[in-house]
């Protein structure tokens, strides 16, 4: 049996595969970004899915591509996870933007590739490697465009009064914004950054709001001078992206795009059936 895992940091999709490529379950679990979570906590999501505890020993190989493993440290921490739990199997753990390449970009291609989800992030692929320019140091410094970023901007808009005063009324009324409610899930639940991200899905909601719609074209912008106009060939070459946001707001990353004379590629909400034909090629 053969797993293929996309991950982030929300949630994680699985997908079994048998040795003919066929596919024998579909499962989630919760996001196993190792940069935010413990050993006891990624081990405990894996052993309340069903379906990953009752095949655990069938698994042969895994292929796993998640939020948060773009280090040697993070790669090792999750592979001796997942030697625990899937005895039989061998482990190969790559970030996330792994998948998004995958998933957009053919073999032999070049490419952009962004992820704009929980969190974002930006490459560029020459066919066969993945150069990135900026190192990533998590959702707090960087993130530009995702919805931890938003969600971050509407609490601040908020309690700095700068959000209009319908808006603001209706988002109070939709979230539980007392102060010692977010600094509690801020600043001690686990993952604070995917608790950021519920909140926009009030900016994608009440994207016609003129406030909005300033937040969203401001926020994509930033996106694109911050990670995408890094590469040379920004503008020659198709931009890709995956992930929640870029999905959601489809229309405005495309206006985007059109401003900035970027080629629009592919848009995926998941990478996850674009990874499993990639495998299906390598089974």
């Amino acid at each position: 049996m053969v797993l293929i895992v996309d991950s982030g940091a929300t949630k994680s999709d699985w997908i079994a595969l048998n040795e003919k490529g066929e596919q024998l379950f579909v499962t989630q679990t919760l996001g196993l970004s190792p940069e935010v979570l413990t050993k006891e906590v990624i081990e405990d999501r894996l052993a309340n899915n069903f379906e990953l505890s009752k095949n655990k020993e069938q698994v042969r190989q895994l292929y796993f591509y998640g939020a948060g493993c773009g280090t040697d440290r993070m790669k090792t921490f999750l592979k001796a996870i997942f030697k625990d739990f899937f005895p039989n199997a061998k482990a190969e753990v790559r970030e996330d933007t792994y998948a998004a390449i995958y998933s957009t970009t053919k073999i032999g291609r070049q490419g952009i590739v962004c992820i704009l989800g929980t969190g974002s992030n930006c490459s560029y692929y020459d066919g066969h490697q993945l150069i990135q320019k900026v190192t990533s140091l998590g959702y707090i410094p960087m993130d530009d465009g995702s919805g931890n970023f938003f969600g971050r901007k509407l609490i601040r808009d908020y309690y700095f009064h700068k959000m209009p005063q319908d808006l603001g009324m209706k988002f109070a009324k939709e979230y539980d914004l007392d102060a010692d409610v977010i600094k509690d899930h801020l600043y001690k639940q686990p993952n604070p950054n995917t608790y950021l991200a519920t909140f926009a899905r009030f900016i994608i909601e009440n994207k016609e709001h003129p406030y909005c719609k300033g937040v969203i074209e401001k926020g994509l912008q930033q996106f694109v001078n911050n990670y995408i106009m890094q590469y040379e060939l920004a503008t020659k070459v198709p931009v890709s992206f995956v992930g929640s946001i870029a999905h959601f707001l489809r229309d405005e990353l495309t206006a985007c795009m059109e401003r900035n004379d970027l080629i629009l590629g592919v848009i995926r909400r998941r990478p996850i059936e674009g990874l499993v034909e990639f495998h299906r090629e390598t089974i």
